[in-house]
């Protein structure tokens, strides 16, 4: 990967992946960790909005589009003709922190935590065929399994693994 630190949440739509992500970089930064994140989306998205100057930029054609406040900065890239980046040229591209989180990217090879719930719209295990996965996070009785297996919303425990398995120490 990048020689950053990385840890992955993966799972299927509505397992609870945003929440976990949110609720980790909470428990993370709280305790000290500078934390980045990455969240795979699909196709159409858009952060701008109709009618702002950013979004009228970017329908003009501009290909990259800066927007600096005194508060904050974004830069949307337009990928035109471009293929989708992997996420290692993602990765190149932040600033330096102790941890990124990324959400989604199921087929990269980088660690990940897979989140199981009962309302996800598909309920087929991803750590029986991706060996990148090093927990599971679930709001039910997942059955035997190598892997540790935490309450989904036991978000203390989760942490102190995230620490661990991704070298940060405590």
């Amino acid at each position: 990967m990048s020689g950053q630190r990385v840890l992955g949440v993966t799972g299927w739509k509505n397992s609870g992946k945003t929440t976990l992500v949110e609720r980790l970089v909470v428990e993370l930064t709280r305790r000290g960790w500078r934390v980045s994140t990455v969240k795979h989306a699909h196709h159409e998205f858009d952060i701008d909005r109709d009618g702002t100057d950013s979004h009228r930029h970017r329908l003009a054609g501009a290909s990259e589009v800066a927007v600096v406040s005194s508060r904050r900065w974004a830069l949307m890239h337009e990928l035109r003709d471009e293929d989708e980046p992997d996420l290692t040229a993602i990765l190149a591209r932040l600033s330096p922190c102790d941890l990124v989180i990324v959400e989604g990217y199921k087929r990269e090879p980088h660690p990940k935590i897979e989140v199981r719930r009962v309302a996800a719209k598909d309920r087929t295990p991803l750590a029986d065929t991706d060996p990148a996965i090093v927990a599971i996070a679930a709001d039910h009785d997942v059955g035997d399994t190598r892997l540790p297996v935490f309450a989904l919303d036991d978000i203390a425990a989760i942490a102190d693994f995230v620490e661990v398995v991704s070298g940060l120490g405590r």
